[in-house]
């Protein structure tokens, strides 16, 4: 799961009177059927409970909305209304998330869905949708599902022929990349890599092969570990680390990794982190690996090393030196028929 956002009042200068002018609840003439009932005006509600369907004739909903990362300004006007017009929120924090529908004036019952109870938080939301109940999901920051529970609520509803609506909202990883200066045709985003140190490295292992710029979400007191083994297993490569986005001490690191490194060694850093790495630039064939260690011994390397099987540790090695998966293959069954007529003599 995410580390939980903290809501950030302060904005930039041109926002500023927007922001001090600000009414809540009052964003634009957004169309809603329920403003103007007395359900609206009650005071919110933070229960385990699951509302009872407001018809049982009617077929419910699941909404997927996204809400800000850290600014409270940045959240759609569509999002404002599903959170105003849904029968109940489920919500990580309960905490958390009344804080934005306080400053909104929003007055929902919010009900807890988080990794620890979503087992059976799931089945009885679905129930209630199959009644009739509109379900607002969101998580503490950003989109739902992604670094976040939500999987299995989406899964099962899709299964029941429930509805699922996604209304789409900030997302620190599409901040991160549109800012970064890397390049951003193609990328792939790995959410958190594992705590451990040895099962970190095997998952950067895995990576070696990419081609696209990596994104991560990483802790502050891992970030340094965590650039220091993409460095040693990756390479040199250029990368960015953005820290706090959207907030008052926004911030973006950019350069080799090893300068990243000793970034983080003068100033570590703190808050939410997204780490993104650049593919590797175009180098000479045979120039990313020393050519005394045979393409066997490495595939063997990288069997036990990284855990990975030897189609995959044929292609990690076939690209560190510049060869086509053929070409490789050919040179591994070369060193395989050598080795056995060793034996043999």
């Amino acid at each position: 799961m995410r580390p939980a956002a903290a809501w950030e009042r302060v904005v930039d200068s041109s926002y500023g009177n927007s922001m001090r002018n600000h009414q809540p609840g009052k964003v634009g003439s957004i169309p809603s059927e329920e403003e103007s009932t007395k359900d609206f005006q009650r005071p919110a509600e933070t229960s385990n409970e699951i509302v009872a369907a407001p018809n049982g004739n009617s077929r419910g909903c699941l909404y997927l909305v996204g809400t800000p990362i850290g600014n409270l300004e940045d959240i759609t006007l569509r999002a404002l209304r599903i959170l105003k017009e849904v029968d109940q929120i489920a919500c990580e924090d309960t905490r958390h998330t009344q804080k934005l529908l306080t400053h909104y004036d929003i007055h929902k019952s919010l009900v807890s869905y988080h990794e620890h109870n979503e087992i059976t938080r799931a089945p009885e939301l679905v129930v209630a949708m199959e009644d009739g109940a509109r379900i607002a999901l969101v998580s503490d920051a950003g989109m739902p599902l992604v670094s976040d529970p939500g999987h299995r609520l989406v899964v099962l509803c899709v299964r029941h022929r429930i509805p699922v609506v996604p209304i789409p909202g900030p997302s620190a990883l599409l901040s991160a990349l549109s800012a970064s200066g890397l390049p951003s045709e193609e990328f792939l985003f790995v959410g958190f890599l594992p705590n451990r140190s040895g099962e970190r490295r095997r998952a950067l292992e895995h990576l070696r092969i990419e081609d696209r710029t990596i994104i991560f979400y990483e802790a502050p007191h891992r970030v340094a570990e965590t650039v220091a083994d993409a460095r040693e297993i990756l390479g040199d490569r250029h990368a960015c680390l953005a820290r706090e986005v959207t907030k008052l001490h926004e911030e973006f690191r950019r350069g080799k990794l090893s300068e990243l490194a000793q970034s983080l060694a003068e100033r570590p850093a703190r808050g939410e982190i997204t780490l993104l790495i650049a593919p590797e630039e175009n180098a000479a064939p045979g120039a990313q690996i020393a050519t005394s260690q045979s393409i066997a011994a490495r595939v063997e390397e990288l069997m036990h090393q990284a855990k990975l099987d030897r189609k995959e540790a044929l292609k990690v090695a076939a690209k560190e030196r510049g060869l086509t998966r053929r070409e490789a293959y050919s040179k591994l069954v070369d060193a395989l028929d050598e080795h056995e007529n060793t034996e043999e003599v």
